[in-house]
């Protein structure tokens, strides 16, 4: 077994086109374009069509990062998805890509974290790249969250969309790559974020749907609190790992949830907010998409160059924290 660096090779991402906007919300909930402003920083967020499910929205920023990568699906040793909505309990929402996307020779498997997921899918893919076992590793978050979201609460309806990123990892030049991971739980705050039901503790039943238990329940109080500190804490503990500082950093990637909340984690580090990456007002909460999605398009506008140190941090339901530094750059020319 080696130990390599391992990094990123491309990236892709894909949101619906169908736009929810705060003023649709106005004549579906109590609720107002300015509150949820004021309160979230979101003013639209993507609804997936009704033919359209988590793998679909996989496949097209999948494909997407493949492109950028120049590696073809049948090159992909391990597929991960990262996500909260798939589109079955089971077979895996990766199975249902691998197939789509015809990576006949990779195995894979979902990860299930809520919003912290997607880094925690870059911490394992790192693994397989760093130990030799795998080659290259395409890591997606994908999210249908309006399909487990209650249009009719106003707490929950206005936070989340839909959308896809994706990258490929593998290795990357030595002092390039994914330099550092904090991965954390507190199991003792589950029931502040769930999905009540539709697992085997509380299978679907009319007593259910008619409680609309299998939607998304948020205690949005405590998880902000909850947030606003784990945010900083997790900063902090990826900082020691890599041995950076807050000056060494050129881009914060903070999971897309609530406008002050990446302010108030921001201001804990003296970030300039330019330095921020913040699409919360175009996509709203997009649970394991908002990490890619936030890089990807960053990407796109030139904001990123070879060298750069990005910081990716979340929070989210079980009640779980990650966060990243990912150096910029050393991947192997196409």
């Amino acid at each position: 077994m080696t130990n390599r660096a391992a990094g990123v090779w491309g990236i892709g991402s894909y949101v619906p086109e169908k736009i929810l906007s705060n003023f649709d919300l106005e004549k579906m909930v109590d609720t107002s374009d300015e509150w949820i402003t004021t309160r979230t920083g979101i003013q639209e967020r993507r609804l997936a069509a009704p033919e359209q499910a988590t793998s679909d929205l996989a496949y097209y920023a999948a494909d997407k990062a493949l492109a950028d990568a120049g590696v073809k699906a049948e090159e992909l040793d391990l597929i991960i998805v990262a996500t909260s909505s798939p589109d079955h309990l089971f077979p895996a929402t990766a199975a249902l890509l691998q197939e789509r996307l015809g990576a006949k020779k990779a195995g894979g498997f979902d990860l299930s974290v809520a919003c912290s997921g997607y880094i925690y899918a870059l911490a394992v893919a790192a693994q397989f790249v760093a130990t030799g076992l795998h080659e290259k590793v395409l890591v997606v978050g994908a999210e249908t969250l309006s399909r487990i979201v209650n249009f009719e609460d106003r707490g929950t309806a206005i936070l989340f969309g839909d959308g896809a990123g994706a990258m490929v990892i593998g290795p990357v030049e030595a002092g390039y790559g994914l330099m550092g991971h904090h991965l954390g739980l507190d199991g003792s705050g589950a029931e502040l974020l769930s999905l009540p039901a539709g697992g085997s503790r509380e299978p679907l039943s009319e007593e259910v749907l008619k409680n609309k238990r299998q939607y998304v329940d948020m205690n949005g109080k405590e998880v902000y609190k909850f947030a606003v500190n784990i945010m900083g804490d997790a900063t902090l503990k990826v900082l020691e790992t890599t041995g950076l500082t807050p000056e060494d950093i050129d881009l914060y990637v903070p999971h897309q949830a609530n406008y002050r909340i990446i302010e108030a984690s921001a201001k804990r580090f003296n970030f300039p907010m330019e330095k921020v990456l913040i699409n919360i007002h175009k996509y709203g909460n997009v649970s394991t998409a908002t990490i890619p999605l936030a890089i990807d398009e960053a990407y796109q506008e030139g904001r990123i160059k070879d060298g750069d140190n990005l910081l990716l941090v979340a929070f989210g339901g079980g009640l779980s924290w990650a966060a990243s530094l990912l150096r910029w750059g050393g991947r192997p020319e196409k």
